[in-house]
């Protein structure tokens, strides 16, 4: 007999010129959930300075960079046009902060799978990436803390 198993996938990092991308992933969805979120860290290695304009992915209908404020003690989420990414810095698009909401999901996204997104930078270009998708646990952002 043969069994099936879902085992989740390790994370990759990339390289872009002087961009590295570390470990993108995203969280999984319950089912019915239209909307999803997806993370990973840019470290700017290079001695000039980047933006992130855009982030797409056939999981979701559109894509859309997002910046997480808070105003007092209420949590604003609100989209973004790019992320900059200075010289010599590292800029984290996790839980709070920046992150990429996939919205309109095709169908609910399942822990061990893996979807594939393309980030696009003002001066780097284009890269294609695949971000593992890792199980609903708690609060917390994935295993390097993003």
């Amino acid at each position: 007999m043969l069994m099936l198993v879902t085992v989740p996938a390790p994370a990759t990092d990339y390289t872009l010129r002087s961009l590295r991308i570390e470990h993108p992933f995203a969280r999984a969805t319950p089912p019915g959930a239209r909307s999803g979120g997806a993370y990973f860290t840019i470290r700017n290695l290079g001695t000039e300075a980047d933006r992130l304009l855009r982030v797409a992915s056939p999981a979701a209908a559109a894509v859309e960079l997002h910046a997480m404020t808070m105003d007092g003690t209420l949590m604003k989420m609100r989209p973004i046009a790019a992320v900059d990414i200075p010289a010599g810095a590292t800029v984290s698009m996790g839980s709070s902060g920046y992150h990429v909401m996939l919205i309109d999901l095709e169908r609910p996204l399942a822990a061990g799978e893996r979807i594939p997104m393309t980030l696009t930078f003002e001066r780097a270009g284009r890269i294609d990436v695949s971000a593992s998708v890792e199980p609903m646990v708690g609060t917390g952002t994935g295993a390097r803390g993003h």
